[in-house]
Protein backbone atom coordinates (compact mmCIF):
# COMPACT_ATOMS: atom_id res chain seq x y z
CA UNK A 1 0.00 0.00 0.00
CA UNK A 2 1.61 3.55 -0.94
CA UNK A 3 1.35 5.88 1.81
CA UNK A 4 -0.70 8.26 -0.01
CA UNK A 5 -3.16 5.50 0.36
CA UNK A 6 -2.26 4.77 4.11
CA UNK A 7 -2.58 8.12 5.23
CA UNK A 8 -6.38 8.36 3.17
CA UNK A 9 -7.40 5.57 6.15
CA UNK A 10 -6.98 8.55 9.30
CA UNK A 11 -7.91 11.31 6.75
CA UNK A 12 -10.23 11.74 4.07
CA UNK A 13 -11.28 15.19 2.89
CA UNK A 14 -14.28 14.97 1.17
CA UNK A 15 -16.01 17.68 -1.72
CA UNK A 16 -19.12 17.46 -2.50
CA UNK A 17 -21.07 17.50 -5.69
CA UNK A 18 -24.62 18.17 -5.67
CA UNK A 19 -25.91 17.19 -9.45
CA UNK A 20 -29.56 18.34 -9.41
CA UNK A 21 -30.56 16.86 -6.18
CA UNK A 22 -33.67 17.77 -4.03
CA UNK A 23 -31.38 18.58 -1.01
CA UNK A 24 -33.08 15.88 1.13
CA UNK A 25 -29.51 14.15 1.04
CA UNK A 26 -27.58 16.96 0.86
CA UNK A 27 -29.64 17.50 5.06
CA UNK A 28 -28.75 14.58 5.76
CA UNK A 29 -25.31 14.69 4.85
CA UNK A 30 -24.83 17.46 6.93
CA UNK A 31 -26.77 15.76 9.44
CA UNK A 32 -23.07 13.51 9.74
CA UNK A 33 -21.40 16.54 11.01
CA UNK A 34 -23.11 17.56 13.73
CA UNK A 35 -22.47 16.16 17.25
CA UNK A 36 -24.79 13.26 17.36
CA UNK A 37 -23.55 11.73 14.62
CA UNK A 38 -19.95 13.47 14.48
CA UNK A 39 -18.32 11.78 11.38
CA UNK A 40 -14.96 13.77 11.99
CA UNK A 41 -13.83 11.22 14.84
CA UNK A 42 -13.36 9.04 11.43
CA UNK A 43 -11.21 11.89 10.06
CA UNK A 44 -13.74 13.02 7.61
CA UNK A 45 -13.46 16.73 6.79
CA UNK A 46 -15.38 18.55 4.06
CA UNK A 47 -12.86 20.24 1.58
CA UNK A 48 -13.65 23.76 0.46
CA UNK A 49 -12.42 23.12 -2.83
CA UNK A 50 -11.83 20.02 -5.15
CA UNK A 51 -8.11 20.40 -5.59
CA UNK A 52 -7.92 19.28 -1.54
CA UNK A 53 -10.29 16.58 -1.74
CA UNK A 54 -9.38 13.35 -1.50
CA UNK A 55 -13.34 12.20 -2.37
CA UNK A 56 -16.17 13.07 -4.49
CA UNK A 57 -19.59 12.46 -2.62
CA UNK A 58 -21.88 13.11 -5.18
CA UNK A 59 -25.59 13.43 -5.00
CA UNK A 60 -28.63 13.84 -7.62
CA UNK A 61 -29.21 12.51 -10.63
CA UNK A 62 -26.67 13.09 -13.35
CA UNK A 63 -28.27 14.64 -16.47
CA UNK A 64 -27.32 15.89 -19.75
CA UNK A 65 -26.10 19.09 -18.54
CA UNK A 66 -24.23 18.27 -15.14
CA UNK A 67 -22.34 14.96 -16.99
CA UNK A 68 -19.41 17.37 -18.52
CA UNK A 69 -19.26 19.25 -15.06
CA UNK A 70 -18.93 16.24 -12.95
CA UNK A 71 -16.35 14.97 -15.32
CA UNK A 72 -14.43 18.55 -15.06
CA UNK A 73 -14.89 18.04 -11.44
CA UNK A 74 -13.34 14.92 -11.18
CA UNK A 75 -10.47 15.59 -13.73
CA UNK A 76 -9.47 18.54 -11.24
CA UNK A 77 -9.21 16.30 -7.98
CA UNK A 78 -5.87 15.03 -7.11
CA UNK A 79 -5.33 11.13 -7.52
CA UNK A 80 -6.09 8.58 -6.23
CA UNK A 81 -9.68 10.35 -5.79
CA UNK A 82 -12.79 8.00 -4.76
CA UNK A 83 -16.09 8.41 -5.76
CA UNK A 84 -18.77 8.16 -3.27
CA UNK A 85 -22.33 7.65 -5.19
CA UNK A 86 -25.03 8.74 -2.38
CA UNK A 87 -28.66 7.81 -2.59
CA UNK A 88 -30.59 6.36 -5.03
CA UNK A 89 -30.87 8.92 -7.66
CA UNK A 90 -27.08 8.95 -8.04
CA UNK A 91 -26.45 4.89 -8.06
CA UNK A 92 -29.67 3.83 -10.14
CA UNK A 93 -31.77 7.51 -11.04
CA UNK A 94 -34.47 5.75 -9.53
CA UNK A 95 -37.76 7.48 -11.10
CA UNK A 96 -35.96 9.65 -13.29
CA UNK A 97 -34.44 6.85 -15.19
CA UNK A 98 -36.84 7.47 -18.01
CA UNK A 99 -36.90 11.06 -18.06
CA UNK A 100 -35.57 12.61 -21.44
CA UNK A 101 -32.69 14.71 -20.03
CA UNK A 102 -31.38 11.87 -18.17
CA UNK A 103 -28.60 9.66 -20.31
CA UNK A 104 -26.71 7.06 -17.91
CA UNK A 105 -26.23 6.49 -13.92
CA UNK A 106 -23.21 7.60 -12.25
CA UNK A 107 -21.36 4.64 -12.80
CA UNK A 108 -21.33 4.71 -16.27
CA UNK A 109 -19.21 8.25 -16.42
CA UNK A 110 -17.12 7.87 -13.36
CA UNK A 111 -15.53 4.44 -11.25
CA UNK A 112 -17.41 4.52 -8.26
CA UNK A 113 -16.08 3.15 -4.86
CA UNK A 114 -18.90 3.20 -2.78
CA UNK A 115 -22.72 3.00 -3.22
CA UNK A 116 -24.30 4.82 -0.48
CA UNK A 117 -28.53 3.89 -0.64
CA UNK A 118 -31.44 5.49 0.18
CA UNK A 119 -34.19 8.11 -0.33
CA UNK A 120 -32.91 10.14 1.04
CA UNK A 121 -29.86 7.87 3.00
CA UNK A 122 -30.00 7.93 6.89
CA UNK A 123 -26.88 9.32 8.63
CA UNK A 124 -26.08 5.79 9.75
CA UNK A 125 -26.00 4.16 5.93
CA UNK A 126 -23.73 7.19 5.29
CA UNK A 127 -21.48 6.19 7.84
CA UNK A 128 -21.72 2.96 7.00
CA UNK A 129 -20.47 3.84 3.06
CA UNK A 130 -17.72 5.48 4.57
CA UNK A 131 -16.34 2.98 6.76
CA UNK A 132 -16.60 0.64 3.79
CA UNK A 133 -14.86 3.16 1.97
CA UNK A 134 -11.73 3.33 4.58
CA UNK A 135 -11.93 -0.32 4.97
CA UNK A 136 -11.47 -0.89 1.13
CA UNK A 137 -8.34 1.27 1.22
CA UNK A 138 -7.14 -0.77 3.85
CA UNK A 139 -7.23 -3.57 2.31
CA UNK A 140 -5.87 -2.11 -0.92
CA UNK A 141 -8.02 -2.34 -3.71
Amino acid sequence: MDIRKKALTKSIWVFHVSAGSCNNCDIEIFDCFTPRFDVERLGIQLAGSVRHADALLITGVINKKTIPIVKKIYEQAPKPCMVIACGICANSQHMFRFGYNVEKPLDKILPVDVYIPGCPPKPEAIISGIVKLIDKLKKGK
